[in-house]
């Protein structure tokens, strides 16, 4: 529910029927340039106020319905959209492959019932946690009062809707997508950070200009490790997005893993075999101390790294097709009919050059790694963890506002393999392994710390992801007008 504020008077509005434009900058309501509520957002009066329904259009009951119906469909939307891109790449690969239709046929039917159900399951989850998070905030105002509740109600109201992510499937855990949410409330709790006189000296190393590319190495240097030493530390979906993007058969990344973890060299002659069928006949060194041969045959680094970029980019242009075009139909839906050649051309240019970083991210992996191994002359697991470090720099490529969500997101898929190497090398206690939809309870605690922000700290959000969140979850009674009578 966005509605629009002109119908709002304050107490230094004009009365009606006057033209006068002399109104009060100093006015909270009126968001002068000396607006104290705007300037520090931790006020009370800060409690989703801002651009509040006029009371007389304010409906509870409808707030609830339209969460609900607009979480669903953002979660139907986001997820059957990437499941439509994922069918299509999959029959054109099975086209490739001239399989016989009956085959492809009843293959492909049965990846459509999937995507129909994961698009259902999650504008289930998204749907139930809006409409669960208004419900219980419009509730815990209705008993214990819109001022008194104020700071809290958010906070509790979040946890509360938390558990939605079971909808998802009882057995499906998403370690992952509870970990990337942890990453934002800890990112939207700094920003409260810096801003408070009492931990914004602890914080200030947040505001480093180029953090997120640091984040984006460090997370590289054990996601690109994990797909080439143990990659069953990987989620499956971002296992198979590496895969894919990677470049490389499973044979390759089988050779080199031996030659770093210094087994015996079992797999080169299934290398050269793969490579014979792309018509590259090579003979591979049992003494190699480096795997540069392994990794681009007959090729030199350079020339690799020059073909590989362009394989790349085709790869990568179908990946952010759906990340800019569902948004673009979503949040500037109403733009689009005004001006659709801006923002189109706009989420055209952010697909070229997001393309541009995802393929310079995969083929510079792999020139780091020949670079590395070749100027020290060795190749072994702390080599690779080194090498694969300079990978994240490539993000610098990517829009400034976008840097630090793709790192948070790398980050993420990071910690959770990281924890899960440790696990299996004994490093953690068994204990850690059996506990069951931890993923809830870390995403319950998070939503709660960030619907709290959306509350009481607005200005920590982004303009773009707050314009999302007010459209889901509409605005609620501000504190000026906590008891609205019937019919007002």
């Amino acid at each position: 529910m966005s509605p629009p504020s002109a119908d709002f008077r304050c107490d230094c509005s004009p009365p009606a029927g006057d033209d006068s434009e002399s109104i009060d900058r100093n006015c909270s309501h009126c968001g002068g340039s000396n607006n104290p509520v705007l300037r520090t957002s931790s006020s009370a009066a800060s409690l989703l106020s801002f651009d509040s329904v006029p009371v007389k259009y304010y409906d509870k009951r409808l707030r609830i319905i339209h969460a609900a119906i607009k979480g669903f469909t953002i979660g139907a939307g986001i997820k059957g959209g990437l499941a439509l891109f994922s069918i299509l790449a999959r029959f054109r690969r099975r086209q490739s492959l001239s399989l016989v239709k009956k085959v492809g046929m009843a293959t492909g039917g049965e990846d459509v019932i999937l995507a129909v159900k994961e698009t259902l399951r999650y504008g289930l989850f998204l749907g139930t946690y809006a409409g669960t998070f208004v419900s219980v905030d419009e509730l815990i105002a209705a008993i214990g009062g819109h001022h008194r509740t104020a700071r809290w109600r958010a906070l509790l109201a979040g946890a509360i809707a938390g558990p939605s992510m079971l909808l998802t499937g009882l057995e499906t855990e998403h370690t992952s997508l509870a970990i990337y949410i942890l990453m934002r409330a800890a990112v939207l709790a700094s920003r409260c950070g810096i801003k408070s006189k009492r931990f914004g000296r602890v914080c200030k190393p947040l505001t480093w200009a180029h953090g997120d590319i640091l984040l984006m190495c460090l997370a590289s240097s054990q996601i690109l490790s994990a797909y080439i030493l143990k990659q069953d530390s990987l989620p499956p979906s971002y296992k198979s997005f590496l895969n894919k993007h990677g470049g490389k058969a499973a044979v390759i990344l089988r050779g080199v893993k031996e030659l770093a973890c210094g087994m015996p060299c079992t797999e080169l002659e299934m290398v050269e075999k793969h490579y014979k069928t792309m018509g590259v006949d090579i003979k591979l060194d049992p003494q190699m101390k480096v795997p540069c041969s392994i990794i681009h045959g007959n090729q030199s680094c350079g020339g690799h790294f020059v073909s590989f970029i362009i394989e790349a980019y085709k790869r990568a242009l179908p990946v952010y097709l759906p990340v800019y075009l569902i948004p673009a139909l979503i949040v500037h839906r109403q733009g689009l009919a005004e001006r659709p050649y801006t923002i189109l051309g706009k989420g055209l240019f952010g697909t070229a050059r997001s393309s541009l970083f995802l393929s310079v991210y995969c083929s510079s992996a792999w020139l780091w790694t020949c670079f590395c191994f070749r100027l020290l002359e060795r190749c072994n697991i702390p080599m690779v963890a080194i090498a694969t470090f300079p990978t994240g720099m490539a993000l610098a490529i990517e829009k400034k506002s976008r840097r630090i969500e793709i790192s948070l997101y790398c980050l993420a898929r990071a910690i959770e393999s990281f924890f899960t190497c440790m696990a299996d090398i004994g490093y953690l206690p068994a204990q850690s392994k059996k506990l069951k939809r931890a993923d809830v309870v870390v995403f319950s605690i998070s939503t709660a710390i960030i619907m709290h922000c959306y509350a009481m700290e607005r200005d920590v959000f982004r303009s773009k992801y707050l314009n999302v969140l007010d459209w889901v979850f509409g605005v609620p009674l501000p504190l000026d007008e906590a008891t609205p009578r019937k019919g007002r």
